[in-house]
């Protein structure tokens, strides 16, 4: 492996295109240790040249990768070329496994894997593909023009094509194959001049290495030298579905959905260039890597700060600081109905934990308890994946909100598999052990890892603890968290995931994942910070 390659990382980028470099360079010129792993395999290596991208217009895609790599190299990052084959959690943030045999440890990941064009199955169009068969007139339409374009139906995006390729020439020809045409679009045809022909293609015909027509099934061959097709655009992101990252289906494709920043639902991953943006060009692409590097590095500043105010807090025994915002009522039954009533209130409480998503959704489904449910978004993912749920909570208004959640759903088992319990956890005993006991932010009036200890009893043998609480920073809140959660827990709601694995008695409890991690999501149209712990833990058999 490169000599460069530290054993941890700050980051590893997966994929070394225009996005991954840009990512890296940036990261390294703000001494973050970081790696990018590169397959050898770019979407555009069959392209002549790179086009549109100011200052380097025309330059070879090959030649510009190379020149990216020295400069990210110049600064620090490593560069390791292979295949990944497995990306999976780990206490400290990723683990990446090379088909080497090679492995690699970071903190946070950057997917930078770009996208598959699954082509029209016609004969000729994957053979001269980034040369005279093409699909975006942004890159190649200027090198096209004035000759005779056909495109060929086979996406949803053809009709816009023929009209971008017809602002380039003159003559342009639509073969509609089994695509019909509106009323709106065929005027507009006819008013361009754009022709239209309906039978099916057979192949694109070629001689002396150019295209010469497009042969239709009936054996007519209509005469062009360019052809257009709208490829299925789609993200390469099967290596990243055991750490929960799902392509989100587009009428073009799929892709990798982020935030502004590049931040995806799961925590510490982010995704910039074509996996996160079918339409991304070179210099949008590189663009995209850069502001997701950004907002890495800022997340990092403020954890390694929080970090150092906690140490040093600790070593020298400094007081708190003066502005305690946390809030003095109880989490009674009482604060909980009146907090559920009222409203929605943060936006992630109706979305499901992205740490289960990743933590459990490997698991096999049997029987579970969710301690404290709110509003039951991870009980009703936990049903649709099979797991027969026993989901409780002190609040009344909670629960009936959960339950028509569940009812609301598109899978009509859910609601069978649910069973909503009004319950004091502080006294409530199931009567039972569960295959899975998990909570999310639970913090009743009792001390927290006292009620963690509780919940931990109620796991059977071989079974799976999984917490997701408010993790101790080792100072007072600051402002920004109280305007992210004004009903932030007190101290004494908050742990940190040594406080909670030292109370799990190794010779009963094999701990899988202890981490503490910060993410950023949406409230109200403003972004803000949680931190959070997250402990898995499995009971021996």
């Amino acid at each position: 492996m490169n000599s460069q390659v530290k054993e941890m990382q700050d980051v590893i980028v997966v994929g070394g295109g225009a996005a991954g470099l840009s990512a890296a360079m940036m990261l390294a010129r703000s001494r973050r240790s970081v790696v990018v792993v590169d397959a050898g395999s770019p979407r555009n290596a069959p392209a002549d040249g790179v086009h549109g991208l100011l200052g380097r217009d025309g330059m070879s895609p090959l030649e510009l990768l190379s020149r990216g790599r020295e400069e990210a190299r110049c600064y620090g990052a490593g560069i390791v070329d292979g295949e990944v084959t497995d990306v999976s959690h780990a206490p400290h943030g990723f683990t990446v496994t090379l088909r080497s045999g090679d492995v690699l440890h970071g903190h946070r990941l950057l997917i930078a894997t770009g996208l598959v064009d699954e082509l029209p199955d016609i004969p000729g169009v994957r053979e001269r593909w980034g040369r005279d068969v093409l699909h975006c007139p942004y890159c190649h339409g200027w090198e096209v023009r004035d000759r005779r374009i056909g495109v060929i139906a086979s996406g949803p995006m053809s009709v816009h094509q023929a009209l971008m390729f017809r602002q380039l020439s003159d003559q342009v020809t639509f073969f509609a194959q089994d695509h019909g045409l509106d009323a709106g679009d065929r005027a507009r045809f006819d008013a361009l001049g754009i022709a239209v022909i309906t039978g099916r293609v057979a192949a694109v015909e070629v001689k002396d290495d150019q295209i010469t027509g497009v042969l239709l099934a009936d054996g007519t061959v209509v005469d062009v030298e360019v052809v257009v097709v709208a490829p299925r655009m789609v993200a390469r992101s099967e290596l990243f579905a055991g750490i929960g990252i799902q392509a989100t289906v587009h009428p073009a494709g799929a892709f990798i959905e982020t935030d502004e920043f590049g931040a995806t639902s799961v925590p510490g991953v982010w995704a910039a260039g074509n996996s996160s943006d079918l339409s991304a060009q070179v210099g949008a692409a590189a663009a995209a890597g850069a502001r997701a590097a950004q907002h890495i590095n800022a997340l990092m500043v403020t954890d390694d700060a929080d970090r150092a105010v906690a140490g040093h807090v600790t070593k020298v025994g400094s007081p708190a600081p003066d502005h305690d915002h946390t809030p003095t009522h109880s989490f009674d039954k009482d604060y909980w109905e009146q907090h559920w009533q009222e409203g929605p209130g943060f936006e992630a409480r109706n979305a499901v934990n992205p740490h289960l998503l990743r933590e459990v959704g490997g698991l096999a489904a049997g029987s579970a308890l969710d301690a404290g449910c709110g509003t039951g978004a991870e009980a009703i993912w936990l049903a649709s994946r099979g797991w027969q749920v026993t989901a409780a909570d002190i609040s009344a208004a909670a629960l009936n909100r959960a339950s028509a959640h569940a009812s609301a759903t598109e899978n009509p088992e859910v609601s069978g598999r649910v069973q909503w319990t009004e319950a004091d956890l502080e006294t409530w005993e199931p009567g039972r052990t569960f295959d899975l006991v998990t909570t999310h932010y639970a913090h009743p009036t009792m001390p927290q890892l006292d009620f963690y200890d509780r919940i931990a009893s109620w796991v059977a043998p071989g079974g799976t603890l999984f917490i997701v609480g408010h993790r101790d920073q080792g100072h007072g809140h600051s402002h920004d968290d109280e305007r992210a959660h004004q009903d932030h827990p007190p101290a004494k709601a908050t742990a940190t995931a040594a406080a909670i694995t030292a109370r799990l008695d190794p010779a009963v409890w094999d701990v899988v994942t202890a981490d503490e991690v910060s993410r950023t999501l949406g409230n109200g149209g403003r972004e803000v910070n949680l931190h959070d712990v997250v402990v898995r833990a499995r009971r021996c058999a």
